[in-house]
């Protein structure tokens, strides 16, 4: 409770939470106003931002084949570079996930949720100097709705039917209702640049915090701050150097040397030994998961029975305790969790099973071992998990061959290619977005090529329902069927577990995704 306290304080001091409102939490969790306050006060005091200074951050997610076009982001490196340069016309509020203004400073719908009207802000220039205008914003959706740019965010644009300027005001006109969709335009995907960056997606000119000034794949990153910018709640320190540390082992010892700040994706089994030291960890609770894929569309994974059995020959439970230390919770082979609205109760949580892994590896008919992929930048302990899984399934009968691939290269190599490896979600603020983004039938990034009309019918029913009861039941329905009939196994949601020298202040524990949902080089300061 004391965690919750103290990021309620920090985002009341900050500005992100009135003060009504953080007594009224306050007072939930049992704290007496005159405490409470006493909470504010001190938050007060120790958020108060100190600018100057060379950010140095050590972060797994690196591959020499990245590509600086937003469309095309896909590792932990990427998201945080895209979130130090740009800006997407929505964010997502840190606590509760709610849609909050960024560039698009208010926004309203029409009764049926099929026309949104965005009012974009009028005092933004872009890094070279030009004003943002609607038109911008109105390239940018067009861009990545087109399928040709090949954009993590394609499938949660499907549904938009038309895009264009009215004044100062962007409008969206959609096929069917949406309630979500202003949180949908937080996708970090959908960075708004000159002309929505047909003329250069990967120049990273944006309204962001910070200017790019060097850039070497799979390597590093350099920025200096953008003396326009057009927020001054952000963008304390003078520069930042995101260097690309993929090794687990040598991101500790970067850490405890001080060579870097901050890093990211701390094996939580390191956690202990970190804490004898001058550093701080930072794990927050959030959406995230680690999963072993399967594509449904290639054998031997394209029989489902063949699919439960790995499913029931996984051990959640040590997953958990083992690979995570306690720092997440099991998972149920769907990924959704409790921190999502509409979240579906009373689905039966799968567990470890021997012999039910027997049987529906019998009735699969397959023979022989199953070949999983697996490397350490999957996620923190991948290895390990592989070879754990490894055992608990050998006692069902069922032999995992573990294939240990290179780093550079895993993404593009082995994830969404190879039909069954380990791989990571950060989640997504939404339920229709997460699924949109992985289950949608036409998603670029279904990595479990989960093709099932039936579903896609369902989440397109569920996203126009605005009745709420009947868009949860439905939510469960489509839960039920990832759970029984995909291709994922979801042994754990974790927490992000990162970790910073004691220089770093101001760290906002967010759960939209890891790294202070990748702002994590926007929000912080340096104390000497």
């Amino acid at each position: 409770m004391k965690d919750q306290l103290d990021n309620l304080a920090r985002s009341a001091a900050a500005g992100r939470l009135s003060r009504r409102e953080f007594l009224g939490r306050a007072a939930a969790l049992g704290i007496t106003v005159t405490a409470a306050n006493g909470l504010l006060v001190s938050a007060g005091h120790a958020q108060t931002p100190k600018r100057g200074g060379h950010l140095k951050l050590g972060l797994e997610g690196g591959s020499g084949t990245d590509s600086l076009d937003p469309a095309k982001y896909l590792s932990q490196v990427l998201f945080c570079v895209g979130r130090n340069w740009g800006d997407t016309l929505i964010e997502s509020h840190p606590e509760t996930g709610e849609a909050s203004p960024a560039l698009a400073e208010s926004w309203s719908a029409s009764d049926d949720a099929k026309v949104w009207t965005f009012q974009i802000r009028n005092n933004v220039e872009f890094h070279d100097g030009k004003k943002l205008t609607v038109e911008d914003c109105v390239a940018t959706l067009k861009r990545h709705s087109d399928e040709k740019s090949e954009s993590g965010a394609l499938g949660v644009l499907k549904s938009i039917s038309d895009v264009k300027a009215d004044g100062g005001n962007l409008v969206v006109s959609l096929s069917e209702g949406n309630a979500d969709l202003p949180l949908l335009l937080s996708d970090y995907h959908l960075i708004v640049q000159p002309n929505g960056g047909y003329d250069d997606p990967t120049a990273t000119i944006g309204t962001g915090p910070y200017k790019m000034t060097g850039w070497e794949a799979g390597v590093r990153a350099t920025f200096e701050r953008n003396e326009n910018d057009w927020r001054d709640d952000r963008g304390f320190v003078d520069s930042i150097e995101i260097i690309v540390i993929n090794d687990a082992t040598a991101r500790v010892a970067a850490l405890s040397s001080g060579q870097v700040h901050f890093i990211n994706r701390v094996d939580p089994k390191t956690v202990d030994l970190l804490k004898r030291g001058p550093i701080n960890i930072l794990n927050t609770s959030g959406r995230g998961h680690y999963v072993f894929i399967m594509h449904c569309n290639t054998a031997p994974f394209d029989n489902n029975d063949l699919r439960l059995a790995l499913k029931y020959a996984m051990d959640r439970e040590a997953m958990v305790s083992t690979i995570l230390r306690g720092y997440g919770k099991v998972g149920n082979d769907f990924p959704i969790n409790e921190t999502y609205a509409l979240f579906p109760e009373g689905i039966e949580q799968r567990s470890y099973d021997p012999d039910k892994a027997k049987f529906h590896f019998k009735k699969s008919g397959h023979d022989g071992s199953v070949l999983l992929r697996t490397s350490d930048v999957a996620f923190p302990g991948a290895v390990d998990a592989a070879q754990l899984y490894q055992q608990s399934a050998s006692k069902a009968g069922i032999e995992i061959e573990i294939r240990r691939e290179p780093g550079d290269g895993y993404w593009s190599n082995v994830w969404n290619v190879q039909p069954f490896s380990t791989s990571y979600w950060g989640g997504r603020p939404t339920q229709d977005q997460m699924y949109t983004t992985a289950y949608y039938s036409k998603a670029d990034w279904n990595d479990t090529r989960f093709l099932r009309p039936d579903f896609d019918k369902l989440l397109l029913e569920a996203r126009a329902e605005l009745d709420e009861q009947k868009r949860k039941d439905m939510y469960r329905e489509m839960a039920t069927m990832v759970r029984d009939e995909g291709g994922v196994i979801l042994p754990m949601f974790n927490d992000f577990v990162n970790a910073s020298t004691k220089a770093v202040q101001g760290y906002v524990n967010d759960i939209g995704n890891d790294m202070s949902n990748g702002y994590v080089a926007t929000r912080v300061w340096l104390e000497s």
